[in-house]
């Protein structure tokens, strides 16, 4: 099903794009989308000689941006200079949301079409490609009786396949609520931060299991956020029953709540409050990056952690809470860590500046990892 519904929105998509002429026609000028010019500005275009109306929707800038037609049918713009950082964008032809397609890297998401771009800068991010060792990046796929055939993106150390003796704690990684288990690498670029970090000497090797989050077909994709109390059961069975087995029985893991960790964004983030903090049996490191939560939910998800907040702290390694102050979520996450304190749980915050962003989880990816699994 999950797939059929990807064809579906696919096949409407290319309709879509035929009926404006969207790249379409060969013999016509070759251009290239999105160009990142050396002083920084980035021109992005896109061939649609059928369109009446061509915008630009990115996160490097506010609104969506008019594009201007050339008599090729080639829209055009160019904006910046645009800090270097990596973006998701869009076009919006005649109203409608496509990616571009002249670009390959594409933002693996369920609920809308993006391209996404990389401004590089001169000195390295704690996400750029490295001349490190790497780790590798395995598709792999898991049986549920009650979900069927289920996707795991996992990484594994640089040295893994040759320390075949050698035992790693594991860290479980939830993507956000429409996101899927590549959004990490793909756009998070969870597996070059823990190269770096690793090469460094900042964070312990460790394998990272990325699973897709939403209990699908037992909850429907309509059912909203992933932190919705259905999908928390559902997945909850989910993890417990299939995935960490799955886990523990191809992969050499280090056993105990001291060798596993969970952290998650947006409604992953809610969902790896309630996994981490309802099973101290299984996670002594647990993290929220912009956790999706509603104050009215706070005692219900919470239930274990608040009946006994001693047992909690004793339990916990590490409990960490990461927002922006531009973040939609800021608000309750506020609300959270009040009664946090006042229950006199013990947790670790983190403060940056913008929004609801996969900027800002590579930021918080990066602040955690060193944390983990420490003697």
């Amino acid at each position: 099903m999950r797939n059929i519904n990807r064809s579906v929105i696919f096949t409407l998509i290319l309709f879509f794009i035929a009926s404006s002429g969207i790249n379409g026609q060969s013999g016509m000028q070759n251009f290239i989308s999105p160009e990142v010019n050396k002083d920084r500005t980035v021109t992005f275009r896109l061939r649609a000689p059928n369109a009446k109306d061509v915008k630009l929707s990115t996160q490097f800038i506010r609104g969506q941006q008019a594009m201007t037609k050339d008599a090729n049918g080639i829209w055009t713009i160019t904006l910046g200079p645009v800090e270097p950082e990596i973006y998701p964008y869009s076009f919006i032809v005649d109203g409608i949301q496509v990616a571009d397609p002249k670009n390959s890297w594409i933002f693996p998401n369920e609920g809308f079409q993006n391209s996404v771009i990389e401004i590089p800068d001169a000195t390295p991010k704690v996400y750029s490609i490295q001349n490190v060792p790497h780790g590798t990046v395995s598709y792999r796929y898991y049986y549920s009786k009650e979900l069927g055939t289920r996707p795991l993106v996992i990484y594994t150390p640089p040295g893994y396949e040759q320390n075949v003796n050698e035992k790693y704690p594991v860290f479980f990684l939830l993507h956000g609520t429409t996101d899927t288990e590549e959004t990490w690498t793909k756009v998070g670029r969870a597996n070059i931060i823990l190269d770096n970090l690793i090469a460094q000497g900042k964070a312990k090797p460790m394998i990272i299991v990325m699973p897709y989050g939403r209990a699908f077909p037992v909850i429907t994709k309509e059912s909203g956020s992933l932190r919705n109390w259905e999908n928390l059961q559902e997945f909850q069975k989910d993890f417990k029953n299939y995935i960490l087995p799955f886990v523990e029985d191809n992969y050499r893991v280090k056993p105990g709540p001291e060798n596993k960790a969970i952290a998650g964004f947006s409604g992953g983030g809610g969902t790896s409050l309630y996994i981490g903090l309802g099973n101290p049996d299984l996670f002594a490191y647990v993290c929220g990056y912009a956790p999706g939560m509603l104050q009215s939910e706070f005692d219900r998800n919470n239930a274990v952690p608040f009946a006994n907040p001693e047992l909690t702290n004793k339990r916990l390694k590490l409990f960490w809470l990461g927002c922006g102050k531009e973040d939609s979520l800021y608000g309750v996450l506020q609300q959270y860590l009040k009664v946090l304190d006042e229950k006199k749980i013990k947790y670790q915050s983190f403060i940056t500046d913008g929004g609801h962003t996969w900027m800002n989880c590579k930021k918080f990816l990066n602040e955690t990892a060193p944390l983990l699994f420490k003697d």
